[in-house]
């Protein structure tokens, strides 16, 4: 009956099943399904990446060498994709609060938060500059990063001037991960 069934096309040829998938259709889906299985791993690898940058972001909040942004950026790009729990936790820290918040909220940094990230640099730079006395292209190529980061910083990012004084501040409403828009 089964066979009946079939070329009336009402049911599954043998050995298929309802999907009309045989045996062999069935197992390449298995394949690929445990290939994404290794989600778990990526999201692993995803979290170790995020936690050592978070480290080496946080030897930056305290070495003036080892930038502390980008660290941070990076490490909320890794946190992203590992897990929702990691990701609550990195945007928890102080760290992040004081580095991170306001742009990712506002999109802009205040003033205090642009000196605090361009006095240093400038600083590295300067350095930089210095020792590479008797190399022109070098020091070029420094001159040209720290211009970058000066227009990039004073142009292109908004500053966030916060609410006028005596003007009562607005709350911003929230987006759909909890923090402003």
């Amino acid at each position: 009956m089964g066979e009946i069934e079939a070329a009336r096309g009402n049911a599954a040829p043998q050995g298929t099943d309802a999907a009309g998938e045989g045996p062999a259709e069935r197992q390449g889906a298995h394949a690929v399904a445990s290939s994404r299985g290794g989600g778990r791993a990526v999201r692993a690898l995803w979290a170790a990446g995020g936690f050592a940058a978070f480290g080496l972001g946080a030897l930056g909040a305290v070495l003036p060498i080892v930038p502390t942004t980008p660290f941070l950026l990076a490490a909320a790009f890794c946190f992203a994709r590992s897990s929702e729990r990691s990701r609550a936790w990195f945007r928890g820290t102080k760290l992040y609060r004081t580095v991170l918040a306001g742009y990712m909220s506002k999109r802009a940094m205040t003033v205090r938060a642009k000196v605090a990230l361009l006095v240093p640099l400038t600083a590295v730079l300067a350095v930089s500059f210095a020792l590479m006395g008797s190399v022109p292209v070098g020091r070029a190529v420094v001159a040209v990063v720290w211009a970058a980061h000066l227009v990039y910083f004073g142009l292109v990012v908004k500053t966030d001037r916060g609410p006028s004084e005596g003007a009562p501040a607005a709350a911003a409403p929230l987006g759909t991960d909890g923090e402003g828009a």
